[in-house]
């Protein structure tokens, strides 16, 4: 056998391990979930029909880092696009302009496209300019949420290394990630969970490093179309050169419409290796309906409230 071809064995064998190590540790936690929950009350994924939404309406990822289980609409595209500011306590700073390209497929399953167009780096070796990187990937809603019950999915992204090595703007490696979501609103306070395995191209050595990440995010509704996140959420330790870290973030959105949402606030970091400080801003909009039985759903919406106005008088 070829030395690449066992290598790639290797790989291959290394990353099915450690997805099935990860769901391992998840298991248990759904189970404790949803144990609880009779047949008759559940919400579980089921026949993907009768989906389509009275009013179109956007479902932000942002400005968290942590992301809601429920998924976008079905047969709504969506797009968030914001800028970002960051400074590093190694006296770096980079800025960037990203976005996050989203798909109901299902009703229960999205598909992702997290992209950075542009990314501005200036560090002691200079200054660099570029493109980012790319993660492409499913998410799939299991459970959606009851009063006893939080909105349970799982998502997947490989990331697709555009980002330039030479300029040192990105690896260059293929990385993966594999996340548990669970969401859940108690009275006007929205509550996102999320625990990520990152499996992370090793440049000179075949095999994944291994990396967590845990989020947890609260946004409450404050007047008006205001609403206050905060979030806390940490990294464990890669490697020698990327420390694990802990960090916090602040923000505020606004619902200029149903469909577009509007946010910006900070992060400050609660320690040494993560971020230091970090400011943005951005936009969520849902597109449109590309799906063309939508326009019958609100064609029969419409003359079923007709007909029942016409009843009444």
């Amino acid at each position: 056998m070829k030395p690449n071809m066992r290598d790639k064995r290797r790989c291959i064998s290394s990353v099915l391990s450690q997805i099935a190590r990860f769901l391992k540790s998840f298991s248990a936690v759904c189970f404790i979930c949803l144990a609880t929950v009779t047949p008759s009350a559940g919400q579980w994924i089921g026949k993907q029909t009768g989906c389509f939404a009275d009013v179109m309406q956007a479902n932000p990822n942002r400005p968290t880092v942590a992301n809601p289980a429920d998924v976008t609409q079905y047969g709504v595209l969506e797009l968030e696009y914001g800028v970002d500011q960051l400074w590093l306590e190694d006296a770096s700073r980079s800025k960037s302009a990203g976005g996050l390209l989203k798909f109901g497929l299902l009703c229960d399953l999205e598909i992702r496209w997290n992209t950075t167009s542009f990314l501005f780096v200036t560090d002691s070796s200079g200054t660099r300019r570029g493109f980012g990187d790319n993660w492409i990937g499913p998410q799939i809603r299991l459970y959606r949420q009851t009063s006893r019950v939080p909105s349970i999915a799982f998502a997947y992204e490989v990331k697709i290394p555009s980002a330039s090595v030479e300029k040192n703007l990105g690896s260059g490696q293929v990385d993966h990630s594999i996340t548990f979501l669970a969401s859940k609103d108690l009275a006007k306070t929205h509550f996102d969970f999320n625990a990520t395995e990152f499996l992370i191209g090793r440049p000179n050595q075949s095999g994944f490093g291994r990396m967590q990440q845990y989020n947890l995010a609260m946004s409450h509704d404050i007047k008006a179309g205001f609403q206050f996140t905060c979030e806390f959420y940490g990294n464990t330790r890669l490697d020698r050169s990327t420390p694990g870290f802990a960090s916090s973030l602040w923000a505020l959105s606004y619902t200029v419409m149903p469909r577009l949402v509007i946010d910006g606030g900070f992060e400050a970091g609660l320690g040494s290796g993560g971020p230091h400080r970090h400011a943005f801003a951005g936009a969520t909009y849902s597109i449109a309906n590309l799906y063309p039985g939508f326009k019958r759903h609100l064609a029969a919406q419409s003359s079923g409230k007709n007909a029942a106005g016409t009843a009444s008088k």
